[in-house]
């Protein structure tokens, strides 16, 4: 089907004509925020395996000395920075959702905006304004693709995001209008991945293809690489093939109203779609002193999109670990600390006691209940009841969410390498790239 609507070339303009100056400075700060809780979860993802094999991988093809990878001391081509960086990022999948569009727009786009700042030598507040707006697009096309996207099975992470690192590397790169729309034509035969993958290696390498084929969408388009003019919403088009919903009006007020702004950080060093359900069980086990041996049953409730992301009945390790709803709240009720990354371990899956309560919880579904919520029911052995309700968009104000998001960075990198990253990186006296050369270790 042909779209009446020009979508690309609404992205494009904004892309190209935002001037840094207009954007509002409560949509930079929560980019800072952004920025910040990106370094950290990189730096502490880098070693893990995922991230490991990829770097090992474009270290070996060497090349031009672009841009930095975190993990080596040396630069490489800037596609292959960004799929390091990006993957790495999203390894411990700690990153930053926008549940308006189900995906994880930090990890996408920041990688492909600091590849090209870097190669460009790109100025801090520059290089923030692209990521802003190459995460605003990723958030935005991702809620033009729709629910039905998403629950056909595609990861929005590396469908839309791939479009919103093409839109911060082709501003920072200065593609014109036309070139810019052809960025977005070559994005939409690029841009893929399948919710399949989750629990696996599969699912952060999502995020890294999204960083470096957005940036290689960009850098063909600046060689006079001519694309589809709408490869988005055009006949046979990226939204069409993959079971897009075309939400038009996800792209009102563009440019006037930035609702990246509404991004979620997160606090649970696990899926996001589990977090609503932690908070609710987190709050009755300490406001009725609950213990393990307590408990009859556990119940939670959350939508029923949920149950093919983060249901994993029995995980066998880690990383299942992370994506599944029963031992998560096994691990929560044992008092372990789910923020920290360490948690969950192979190790821990394996773990008797843990395995007893885990078998203990039950998982139910509600159509009714907004994706972002959950409610937790404990019955104790003495017959008693308990229940609690969270909703992860229950509103936080902006100081508050800075106060979280800094105490998160402190806990991941310590005190001074975090209050060094917010006065450098943050405020925009480095690049990103800059501060994690310097401070890796």
């Amino acid at each position: 089907m042909t779209r009446s609507l020009d979508i690309t070339g609404q992205i494009a303009e904004f892309a190209t004509s935002a001037r840094d100056d207009d954007l509002p400075a409560s949509a930079i700060e929560v980019t800072r925020l952004s920025l910040v809780d990106w370094v950290a979860v990189t730096l502490e993802g880098r070693d893990e395996p995922v991230a490991a094999i990829v770097r090992d991988m474009v270290a070996e093809e060497g090349g031009r000395k672009d841009a930095y990878v975190v993990g080596l001391d040396r630069r490489l081509p800037a596609r292959a920075a960004a799929l390091v960086n990006g993957t790495a990022s999203h390894a411990l999948d700690y990153d930053d959702t926008h549940f308006a569009s189900l995906g994880h727009p930090s990890v996408a786009v920041i990688p492909s905006a600091l590849a090209v700042a870097d190669m460009t030598g790109t100025s801090p507040k520059s290089f923030q304004g692209a990521a802003l707006i190459g995460m605003e697009l990723a958030v935005r096309i991702g809620q033009w693709l729709g629910r039905t996207h998403y629950r056909s099975g595609f990861h929005v992470t590396s469908t839309a995001g791939t479009f919103g690192a093409a839109m911060a590397a082709a501003r920072l790169l200065g593609l014109t209008l036309e070139q810019t729309r052809n960025a977005l034509g070559i994005a939409a035969s690029t841009a893929g991945g399948v919710k399949a993958q989750f629990g696996t290696m599969g699912k952060p390498f999502h995020a890294g293809m999204a960083a470096s084929n957005g940036l290689e969408a960009a850098l063909l388009a600046a060689k006079g690489f001519v694309a589809a003019p709408q490869g988005l919403e055009g006949k046979q088009g990226f939204g069409a093939t993959h079971h897009g919903d075309f939400d038009d009006s996800a792209f009102d007020e563009l440019g006037q109203e930035f609702v990246f702004e509404n991004v979620s950080h997160k606090f649970h060093a696990c899926c996001h779609g589990t977090h609503a359900a932690l908070e609710a069980l987190t709050e009755l086990r300490d406001k009725h002193g609950i213990r393990p041996e307590d408990i009859e049953e556990i119940g939670i409730t959350v939508h029923p999109q949920y149950l093919g992301i983060c249901n994993i009945s029995s995980p066998e390790s880690g990383l299942e670990a992370k994506f599944s709803y029963r031992m998560v709240a096994a691990l929560a009720t044992h008092q372990h600390d789910t923020t920290r990354r360490a948690t969950f371990s192979d190790t821990l899956c394996r773990d008797a006691t843990l395995v007893d309560l885990c078998n203990r919880v039950r998982v139910d579904t509600d159509p009714d209940i907004s994706e972002t919520a959950a409610e937790v029911k404990v019955i104790l052995r003495d017959g008693t009841t308990l229940t609690a309700n969270h909703d992860l968009l229950a509103q936080v104000d902006l100081a508050l969410r800075a106060k979280k998001v800094r105490a998160k960075v402190k806990s991941l990198l310590g005190a001074e390498r975090a209050t060094s990253l917010w006065w450098k990186v943050a405020l925009g006296e480095q690049l990103a790239s800059d501060w994690m050369r310097r401070n890796i270790g």
